[in-house]
């Protein structure tokens, strides 16, 4: 997951958001998923499909200290890296006693598929997610500058390719979508900017403006619909069709809670915030009498993010890495400080952290993703779910 940027949208006009139906006329999500397995679960492996919140290291050659590509590496995983710093995934499968490691690794058109395979440990490649992938589309966010961006579609197909089906012992995540909603966004304050434009040039009156941002918002939360449910089917026909058992898919959590969102003009948020609702009230009703388990993170996070401090956590609105250090480690060659290249080893040359930073009670490591701490607030919430499932 990465963000967009968001140019001259300080004119925007109430009428967005009015625009939060995606012109149905019903409101989607009234029904649950139902049948899901109640009992404790004898889990032999992770699996988790999904974008750079589930990331374990898809990308950790483009961080190569020798700048070959080889280990070792200063990054790699979306939150401060440091030898021992781990994200939700990982921390959930060190709970359980197994081991998750990347399905496939690499950048800039090169990759192995499961690199754990030369050490005896093939069964473990089941992290899947990869920073920068999509529901189905392939160029994902990062992909023109060499990022993997594997959708979910093919996470899951190269899954059942390896393996052939899945099996009860799998606890499987999906967690997705969040750069369909950096995409669509994108989309959206492209079109308003240019509408903006065109407004101040004469060239639209103020109506005719007004018209335009409810068109470009409405066809941006169709989209998320879309995506919505294309992710449903895949979980239905391609996971569940196909020996799934335990089941977990998650939710959007609102991404105007994160640094990026902050710096957004206040009539621009409740665009962001709408195309994440939109994507989980579709999700919600098109998993409907499904066997599965929703984690609802809009809920759980919106919780986080304004009780802080009883998570532990001083610090939720700046970046612990430094966009400048990262700059000058990576010789100019990474200039918004992605917390991909950020590292937060005490005393090393290549430590990116903003000074005074703490990567455990600082909620972000750069402007959306999460921090070791942060990581460590998702997998605790995500494992109290699963135990009011039943299943651990």
């Amino acid at each position: 997951m990465k963000h967009t940027k968001a140019w001259g949208l300080s004119l925007l006009t109430s009428v967005l958001l009015a625009a939060c139906g995606g012109g149905d006329p019903t409101i989607p999500g009234s029904g649950s998923p139902a049948g899901a397995p109640s009992t404790k679960g004898t889990f032999s492996a992770v699996v988790s499909f999904g974008d750079s919140l589930s990331d374990v290291g898809a990308y950790a050659p483009a961080t190569s200290l020798a700048g070959n590509g080889l280990a070792p590496y200063f990054g790699g995983k979306f939150t401060t890296n440091s030898a021992t710093s781990t994200v939700w995934v990982e921390n959930l499968a060190t709970t359980l006693g197994v081991v998750v490691t990347p399905a496939e690794v690499g950048f800039a058109g090169s990759s192995v598929k499961c690199p754990a395979a030369a050490a005896g440990l093939g069964s473990t490649c089941t992290g899947y997610g990869q920073g920068g992938s999509r529901v189905t589309d392939p160029n994902g966010i990062g992909h023109a500058t060499g990022a993997l961006t594997v959708p979910v579609v093919t996470q899951i197909d190269n899954h059942l390719s390896r393996f052939t089906s899945f099996t009860a012992s799998d606890l499987i995540f999906v967690y997705a979508g969040s750069n369909d909603v950096f995409t669509q966004f994108g989309a959206f304050t492209t079109a308003a900017a240019q509408i903006q434009a065109d407004a101040a040039a004469g060239k639209l009156t103020a109506d005719q403006a007004n018209a335009a941002l409810f068109a470009a918002q409405t066809a941006a939360q169709a989209q998320m619909k879309l995506a919505a449910q294309t992710l449903a089917g895949y979980v239905r026909d391609k996971i569940l069709a196909k020996g799934g058992k335990y089941v977990a898919v998650m939710t959007l959590s609102d991404i105007a809670d994160t640094p990026f969102g902050s710096s957004l003009p206040a009539s621009v948020k409740p665009v962001l915030t709408d195309l994440s609702r939109i994507f989980n009230l579709w999700l919600r009703d098109s998993l409907t009498g499904q066997p599965v388990q929703l984690i609802d993170t809009y809920t759980l996070f919106k919780e986080a993010y304004a009780n802080p401090a009883k998570y532990g956590i001083v610090n939720n609105t700046v970046p612990a890495c430094d966009a400048a250090k990262i700059n000058a480690i990576t010789g100019g060659k990474v200039t918004d400080g992605s917390s991909l290249f950020c590292n937060s080893t005490v005393g090393a040359p290549y430590n990116g952290l903003r000074t005074g930073a703490d990567v455990t009670t600082w909620q972000f490591a750069d402007s959306v993703h999460p921090t070791t701490g942060g990581h460590k607030i998702i997998s605790d919430a995500f494992a109290a779910q699963l135990k009011s499932f039943g299943w651990i």
